[in-house]
């Protein structure tokens, strides 16, 4: 059967002040529970406090020996290239080669005016970071520009890491198919996780690609008790701050047990996916790490 990995994404400040942990304690306890990687947004201006995401994933590093630690996901086109570059080589480099790179364009406009980045640009500026980034992370002189910006080398030199490239739009399929290792849809159903791998696989056959590994995120709150969020809940709130009908998205939440959680992502392994990439939706962060460690090991 295939190997199913489950990562987590890592508490944010309020969670960290709420659960009594810090960012260290919680990466080390995914490891210790026997997870599979310690995963961590990127977010500039948001309105809340959030954590700089390479600081944060360096932390996960220095605290964790075996999983990966990942992206969920790193905005390179927000940065400079070289020093986006810069970051995600030292990442690379203090993990020891751990690091999973998910990349996308996100984050509304207030985030890109902040970074001083048109809005409009984010296409064009991600597509360029996936084509020049494995030179610029391998040391090779790399032109910044086409025509005639400047050439940058940088060092010391990476082993690139595997990009999986965010979002379920046909434009993320397109740039997975062609530039990515992974597509890493969030909040979607099995069912469009299979339509969507049979067409990242002709695509990418198109390009002489293998067909990318898949990763879905996710959200989870499992267990029962006072203080849990119930699936309704949890998807009102998606509806709300995606523009989704409720309908569409209220059996996106992993909920009750963890057997019921490994039969639903036994559906999306069946679809095609080999990671998911949960984000705990509520309760004790700790508790809810070692009910999802019960459902990886219940998944092999």
């Amino acid at each position: 059967m295939q190997h199913f990995a489950i990562g987590v994404i890592l508490p944010g400040v309020g969670g960290q002040r709420r659960d009594g942990l810090t960012l260290w304690e919680a990466a080390r306890h995914l490891e210790q529970a026997g997870l599979d990687g310690a995963w961590h947004g990127d977010h500039l201006a948001v309105g809340g406090p959030t954590l700089d995401a390479p600081v944060a994933l360096a932390t996960a590093a220095a605290a964790t020996t075996r999983i990966t630690i990942g992206a969920s996901v790193f905005v390179p086109a927000i940065r400079p290239l070289a020093w986006a570059a810069k970051q995600i080589a030292s990442l690379q480099y203090v993990s020891a080669g751990r690091l999973v790179l998910g990349v996308g364009s996100g984050g509304g406009p207030e985030q890109w005016a902040a970074a001083g980045v048109p809005y409009g640009e984010r296409g064009p500026r991600t597509d360029a970071a996936l084509e020049l980034l494995p030179d610029l992370l391998t040391g090779k002189p790399t032109h910044l520009t086409p025509e005639h910006g400047p050439v940058v080398e940088l060092a010391p030199a990476v082993e690139p890491p595997p990009v999986w490239v965010g979002n379920a739009s046909s434009v993320a399929i397109r740039r997975a198919a062609r530039l990515g290792d992974g597509w890493f849809p969030s909040l979607i159903s099995p069912e469009e996780v299979a339509t969507g791998r049979a067409r990242l696989a002709e695509l990418a056959s198109g390009h002489g690609r293998r067909t990318p590994v898949i990763a879905i995120g996710g959200t989870s709150a499992l267990g029962a008790g006072d203080g849990l969020p119930t699936r309704e809940e949890i998807a009102a709130g998606i509806s709300g701050g995606y523009g989704r009908p409720l309908d569409e998205v209220l059996d996106i939440p992993l909920t009750g047990s963890p057997e019921q959680a490994a039969e639903r992502l036994a559906e999306y392994r069946e679809a095609g996916a080999s990671h998911a990439v949960i984000g705990i939706a509520g309760g004790d962060w700790r508790t809810q790490v070692d009910a999802l460690a019960q459902t990886r090991a219940l998944l092999r």
